[in-house]
């Protein structure tokens, strides 16, 4: 059994304050409405503070692959990548910025019932929870990348929600998240004119909605595979979302460390707690990175693909267990938004 107490029914108490905790399990909705520090606040401040996100990444021996949709509040935008990790270069990189309910769009659900599209011209990104298979039915359709894939929520290890206050007055209030360990995919990618396979590849989605500050900035790391994976954070949400499962358990992680260059994201990283649970050098084998500028919003992003390699322990006193060879994402992320 997970130490962690079973997600609450709602993101927010009874008196409009966020549930602040780590959890287990699902919740129904990340809906911020109600929040008793938004209420005095003006339409534009929610407007534009507002920020929900879907991210899928799958995982295999051959590729990685990354899909994000984004409801900025204020727009939406989007991005699909394929990483070939034999050839190691990316064979798929596309992104679009789109009109706010008319691009696209996220729903309050983060895994029953959730769903998440975009479409522009020449593409369409789209994934959709199916309540009688406890699966998400994922379709993409972009240039140079297409996925048809199904991933499977059922019999998944816990589901991990964080819920937190965020930010100083008048820059941000809350945020809350919804994280799943390593599910089971089956379905085909097509990039560069080659098809790939997908069944045995594993997925992980990161379910977000948050009132965020104008500039916001984290490190991020995310790996999966069946009876181990982890999720860590550093930024603006602090350590809320630092958590580790391990045979089936869903275990609570201090503070997370994050070493490395910013200058050269694809030297070796090196991750690890102030509980001494999770300690992991990370090898990058590529990456996927974006720097926009437009003024009033700009964004610096890298997401470097890659091994994790080091020890975990499911508690203090507990003997090391090692790590080899773990695939996954850091990331470096700050954005003007």
């Amino acid at each position: 059994m997970s130490p962690l107490p079973l997600a609450p029914a709602s993101v927010l108490k009874d008196d409009g304050t966020p549930a602040t905790g780590r959890y287990q399990g699902r919740v129904g909705q990340l809906d911020w409405h109600g929040l008793a520090a938004a209420r005095a606040r003006p339409f534009w401040w929610h407007t534009l503070r507002h920020k929900r996100w879907q991210y899928l990444g799958i995982g295999s021996a051959d590729l990685f692959i990354g899909l994000a949709i984004v409801d900025l509040g204020w727009g939406c935008t989007a991005f699909a990548y394929l990483f070939d990790r034999q050839q190691r270069r990316l064979r798929a990189d596309w992104s679009k910025d789109g009109l706010k309910g008319l691009s696209g769009g996220v729903s309050a659900s983060p895994v029953a019932g959730a769903w998440a599209n975009f479409k522009a011209l020449g593409a369409h990104l789209q994934w959709q929870h199916e309540a009688a298979s406890d699966s998400l039915t994922v379709s993409v359709r972009v240039p140079t990348l297409e996925v048809q894939a199904s991933v499977s929520l059922a019999d998944a290890p816990p589901l991990l929600l964080a819920v937190g206050p965020i930010g100083e007055a008048g820059s941000g209030l809350a945020h809350a998240t919804q994280k799943t360990a390593a599910l089971p995919v089956h379905g085909w990618a097509r990039a560069a004119g080659q098809r790939f396979a997908l069944d045995g590849a594993v997925a992980s989605l990161d379910s977000s909605h948050g009132l965020l500050a104008h500039r916001t900035a984290w490190q991020w790391a995310c790996a999966h595979r069946p009876g181990l994976g982890f999720n860590l954070q550093a930024g603006y949400f602090g350590a809320h979302e630092n958590a580790l499962w391990l045979d089936g358990q869903l275990i609570p992680l201090g503070a997370a460390r994050f070493d490395f260059d910013a200058a050269d994201p694809l030297s070796p990283w090196r991750v690890r707690t102030d509980d001494g649970l999770l300690d992991l050098d990370f090898q990058p084998e590529g990456a996927r990175g974006e720097r926009r500028n437009l003024g009033l919003v700009a964004s610096r992003y890298v997401q470097p693909v890659g091994t994790f390699s080091g020890h975990v322990r499911p508690s203090p006193g507990a003997a090391p267990r090692p790590v080899h060879d773990l695939l996954g994402v850091t990331e470096d992320h700050s954005s003007r938004w």
